[in-house]
């Protein structure tokens, strides 16, 4: 029957529970959304209760209910109560009308009871979790006084407490040590009768400062008296401590040896102005004694000198760095036996040493010094069976002391060790102002060069190319020159050097080869066929840039020029220069239309076993081949210009001469099979782009 009657129960809540649990929610004041499954929950029991005879029993789990889902607050029984009252027996009519008082009354004591469980939980998480404070603040200062105690013992430097009548309350055996008392006889003593009579008001003045609370703690230095009477500088730092309530309770005094401290100082400043490795001055005591020598004081006039030994690094890469560290010693030993009574002797660098004399008696007694030492440094150091000789370069400045800079000096010792190092190594350099100062003007303009090219200072000329045969304009060669603010016009010969000196050659390179494309781009729009060859070089470093066949194939898409009229001329160093996979990117080009010249500037052969590994449509001479064809020239050199010629023809590609200067030497070239030359003959005056289309529009 009970399941019956459950089951038309379920069935009636079916029907009626939803406008039931929304207004329930209504009076409860809370979501329906969130509170849905758990009301209808409760609506259920509550339907279930008036047709059961446990309808306490079930009310009571609804009460219960209330709680377990957060309905707590002071009005939510009242609520709840005034609801169901009212409303339980309209919505779900039943027949036992006389259960309605004992399922409300079941509501009240289910609630009440789970209320006050919650509460009594509540009460004993919160006790608990005090306790468990308490349990870890106890822990935690247990373990800060035993890391506190422990740093007290161990210590190295001494510490005492001192209550506030100076009585010495504790130590550490630092204190003991450095003061050489037992302990018996430091306990309960007065910390002023340690002290040094004369500083004894001050320590005194001290802590009264501290008991101000103006300042945390002072740090003096003091003396104190041993316990056999001997008086030692010592680096106090005292501290008053205070209880919760800001109330002093005892000072706490660090005390530090000051001896042990500067000779610790001066120890460190030692290895500070030392080489290690040497026992030498190092970098910064010998710039301390330059800057000494510069000054008013200093000697009249002096001389720099700096050694680095050649090649040390091969020295470390094949024996290791023990040997090369003991080839430093032997180094510093020679330098030490030459110039140990006459100058300052310092490590300035890895494998560099430099020597300041005062007053030298002259340059030649330098000089002779510098020799000496090079001699010496020459004499194999033994290690087994190996006997390691090391050469030095060596630069000298001599000259006038006071007034001078000091880093200028060094600058200076720098720029003639480098020149030593030019010149072959192993050898010395004596400064020259007059070459330093034309190589200092030269460093600036190439460290200018990315500037000029940013301001537009750079352009693009060309050189006529003319047939040997009717004079005719077949070609023009591409000049790239600089016009400089200050310097005037750079031609291509000196921005080569200066590009090569910054790393900026491939950047002026490709700038110039855009800007010659664009030009002939447009000269070949307006006059076709009638448009000469652009022949321009290309350098070992563009040939091994990754995209070098993708950039110069835009540069002809975009300017519009034909591959079959752009020309490169190489160098006849590049194809040692270059490898397999770039001599490839060139015979790509190649299958494009681009043409390439061997340039062959000297009188030799043409190796014939590079010239397999590039493509090749023409070669141009200059220099003896093309001197040696002069009116008058020596009949060894036409000798050897006319076989070099003749056989250069063999080769069935055309021939090309550069710097030619007579008709004499003219005619003699188109004898020997040249089609097309260049040179002082043809005019000396580059021509503008503009001044290349002006003379193809009247042609």
């Amino acid at each position: 029957m009970m399941v019956d009657q459950a089951g038309v129960a379920r069935g009636a809540f079916a029907r009626d529970g939803d406008g039931f649990v929304r207004e329930w929610a209504a009076v409860l004041g809370s979501d329906l959304l969130e509170n849905q499954v758990a009301l209808n929950g409760l609506a259920d029991r509550l339907h279930t209760a008036l047709m059961t005879d446990q309808a306490t029993a079930q009310a009571q789990e609804v009460g219960r209910g209330l709680v377990e889902h957060g309905f707590t607050s002071p009005s939510a029984l009242e609520r709840t109560l005034a609801f169901v009252g009212e409303h339980l027996l309209e919505t779900f009519p039943a027949k036992h009308t006389n259960r309605l008082m004992a399922v409300l009354g079941g509501i009240a004591a289910g609630y009440s009871e789970a209320l006050r469980e919650r509460t009594l939980d509540q009460q004993e998480r919160s006790r608990s979790q005090v306790v468990q404070t308490i349990r870890d603040t106890e822990a935690a200062l247990r373990a800060s006084e035993a890391k506190f105690r422990a740093v007290f013992r161990t210590a190295a430097v001494g510490i005492a407490v001192i209550g506030l009548d100076s009585e010495v309350l504790d130590f550490n055996d630092a204190l003991l040590a450095l003061l050489d008392y037992r302990p018996e006889q430091l306990a309960g003593r007065d910390a002023r009768d340690l002290m040094h009579p004369d500083d004894r008001d001050s320590v005194d003045e001290v802590t009264a400062v501290l008991a101000t609370g103006v300042r945390d703690h002072v740090r003096a230095e003091k003396r104190m008296v041993r316990a056999d009477g001997e008086v030692i500088d010592v680096l106090i730092a005292v501290s008053l401590v205070r209880d919760d309530a800001g109330a002093p309770v005892y000072h706490v005094a660090m005390v530090e040896n000051l001896d042990e401290v500067r000779a610790l100082q001066s120890q460190l400043l030692r290895q500070s102005l030392n080489d290690v490795q040497t026992g030498l001055a190092n970098r910064m005591q010998f710039l301390g004694w330059l800057e000494g020598a510069v000054g008013s004081k200093g000697p009249g006039t002096l001389a720099l000198v700096v050694f680095d030994i050649d090649g040390f690094r091969v020295v470390n890469d094949a024996f290791g760095h023990d040997v090369g560290d003991r080839v430093l010693n032997v180094v510093a030993g020679h330098l030490r036996e030459v110039f140990g009574g006459v100058g300052q002797l310092a490590r300035i660098g890895p494998d560099e040493f430099g020597v300041l004399v005062p007053d030298p008696v002259d340059i030649a007694t330098v000089v002779t010094l510098a020799e000496e030492a090079v001699e010496l440094l020459a004499e194999p150091v033994w290690v087994g069976d190996s006997g390691i000789g090391v050469t030095a370069s060596v630069g000298i400045v001599v000259q006038a002391a006071r007034g001078a800079d000091a880093t200028e000096l060094m600058r200076c010792a720098d720029v003639t060790l480098r020149w030593a190092k030019d010149d072959g190594k192993a050898r010395w350099a004596l400064y020259d102002k007059a070459r330093d100062d034309r190589e200092r003007r030269r460093l600036m303009l190439a460290a200018s060069v990315s500037g000029g090219l940013e301001q537009g200072d750079f352009r693009v000329d060309y050189e006529p190319v003319r047939s040997l045969a009717d004079g005719s304009l077949i070609a023009v060669e591409a000049r790239l020159g600089w016009d400089h603010p200050t310097e005037g016009y750079l031609d291509p010969a000196s921005l080569a050097s200066l590009s090569a000196c910054t790393g900026m050659a491939a950047r002026l390179g490709w700038w110039a080869m855009e800007q010659a494309c664009h030009h002939a781009g447009a000269w070949y729009r307006r006059f076709g066929s009638a448009t000469p060859v652009l022949t321009m070089d290309l350098t070992a470093r563009q040939c091994q840039e990754p995209e070098l066949v993708a950039e110069v194939r835009r540069l002809l898409r975009e300017s519009g020029l034909p591959a079959s009229m752009l020309r490169f001329e190489l160098g006849e160093q590049l194809p040692a220069l270059i490898n397999e996979d770039q001599a490839e990117e060139l015979a790509i080009l190649a299958e494009h239309g681009v043409r390439f010249v061997l340039d062959q500037m000297g009188g030799g052969n043409i190796p014939v076993d590079k010239l397999r590994q590039v493509p090749l449509h023409g070669v141009k001479f200059q220099g003896s081949p093309v001197r040696g064809l002069a009116e008058g020239a020596n009949r060894l050199d036409e000798s050897a210009a006319v076989a070099l010629l003749t056989w250069a023809r063999t080769l069935g590609i055309p021939l090309y001469a550069a710097g030619v200067r007579t008709e004499f030497e003219a005619r003699r070239l188109r004898e020997l099979g040249v089609t097309g030359a260049q040179g002082p003959l043809f005019g000396t005056a580059l021509w503008s782009a503009d001044e290349v289309a002006g003379v193809l529009g009247k042609s």
